[in-house]
């Protein structure tokens, strides 16, 4: 299946920079002290400022000037962006590298405020600067300091791009920024990550209305992400995508994340569907087994000699059992237009093995209500079902 991924860039004025912000002199000064076997990867990072730092806003200070300190935009790969990377290799290739666009800052960013026990996402939206709407994608983080939710941009806040040329320059005014603030310039596609009470649509945005409405329905942001949290992958997807396209479709990039959260949230559930049908073909090759089983015992004329109980459980175990699979297979959801056939089958065969096991339970329940004179006379050779499926 095809995964749609966005490009993730970032462009800004030279104007917009501010200068460093002398209280954080000592957290800069030892961050720009770590040693180089410190920085190998983001946990013994995340080792060096635990060890340093007590303070949340100590450790995400640390973080930040971390990674906005040793990554430099990557403006000649800026197009080229491998999207089929895990997170995890997204962030090895940035550590050896130094260098990235603005999911590498993020991804980076993210695991670090993470392994240093701060509550930390990475948000996916859009921007505007000096009123004008960015036509590509951007990536930034949301986190919780001292319990009080606050905006991190390590691209914008590590230098600047000027004629196809990064500068870095650290811009404070990109840590720690209140949410009501950035969002003059950052509007996540799910309005969850706007942290506010009273979010505003993409219409607003584009007008820069960014005001509080308390005129609007009260969202309570706080209990909502609590709840998010607590949700499935696939929940999450959902939820997700249904306040993208609440907010309005107002451009191509909205419209391709709300799609890509429909694609991702489809094939996450037919993974999840085909892991169901992995469980039921397992649950049906131990129930052939045991009616195999059964056809061998029955072939013998059932010797050696076991209870009517025991005969009737070797039969009607097998037979629940694909009773069981034949209801979860005819309740299972999409697996794919590629998996369709071997659905087919596996329904057809399961079918079969079930007409085949109740069958054997008549002749089990007629056998049984006769005497033992006339059970004798019962037998004759019937074949195996076939043989397991892989």
């Amino acid at each position: 299946m095809k995964n749609i991924f966005l490009l993730f860039f970032f462009f800004f004025s030279l104007l917009s920079f501010g200068q460093a912000n002398p209280g954080y002199a000592v957290v800069d000064a030892k961050m720009a002290a770590i040693p180089a076997k410190a920085t190998t990867s983001t946990q013994a990072i995340a080792n060096y400022i635990n060890a340093n730092f007590k303070t949340e806003t100590d450790k995400i200070r640390a973080v930040f000037y971390w990674t906005t300190s040793n990554i430099s935009y990557d403006v000649a790969n800026m197009f080229t962006v491998n999207f089929n990377e895990t997170e995890q290799e997204q962030i090895a290739k940035t550590l050896r590298t130094k260098k990235g666009v603005c999911i590498h800052y993020a991804v980076v960013f993210n695991e670090l405020s993470q392994k240093t026990g701060i509550q930390s996402y990475i948000i996916e939206g859009y921007t505007k600067q000096n009123g004008k709407i960015s036509d590509l994608a951007h990536a930034w983080i949301a986190a919780k300091v001292d319990k009080k939710w606050y905006i991190f941009d390590p691209t914008w806040g590590s230098g600047y791009v000027n004629n196809g040329k990064f500068s870095k320059k650290l811009n404070n005014y990109y840590f720690k920024a209140a949410p009501s603030t950035i969002i003059a310039s950052h509007i996540p596609f799910d309005y969850l990550w706007q942290l506010s009470n009273y979010p505003i649509s993409n219409n607003e945005f584009y007008e820069g209305k960014i005001q509080i409405n308390k005129t609007k329905k009260y969202f309570d942001f706080e209990n909502e992400i609590t709840k998010f949290k607590a949700l499935s992958e696939a929940d999450k997807l959902f939820a997700s995508a249904e306040r993208i396209e609440k907010n309005g479709l107002k451009n191509a990039m909205i419209l391709e994340r709300y799609e890509g959260k429909k694609q991702q949230l489809t094939y996450l559930r037919q993974n999840t569907n085909i892991e169901k049908l992995n469980t039921i073909v397992n649950e049906m090759n131990l129930a052939v087994v045991l009616l195999n089983d059964f056809i061998y015992y029955r072939n013998n004329k059932f010797k050696p000699a076991l209870s009517d109980a025991e005969i009737s459980s070797m039969i009607e175990t097998p037979k629940e059992k694909l009773l069981n699979c034949q209801n979860n297979i005819y309740r299972l959801g999409s697996v794919g237009s590629q998996n369709t056939s071997n659905l087919e089958s596996i329904k057809k065969s399961i079918g079969v093995a079930l007409a085949q096991a109740e069958e054997h339970s008549l002749f089990v329940k007629k056998y049984l209500s006769k005497s033992k004179i006339v059970r004798k006379t019962m037998f004759s050779k019937v074949t195996w079902f076939g043989v397991p499926l892989n």
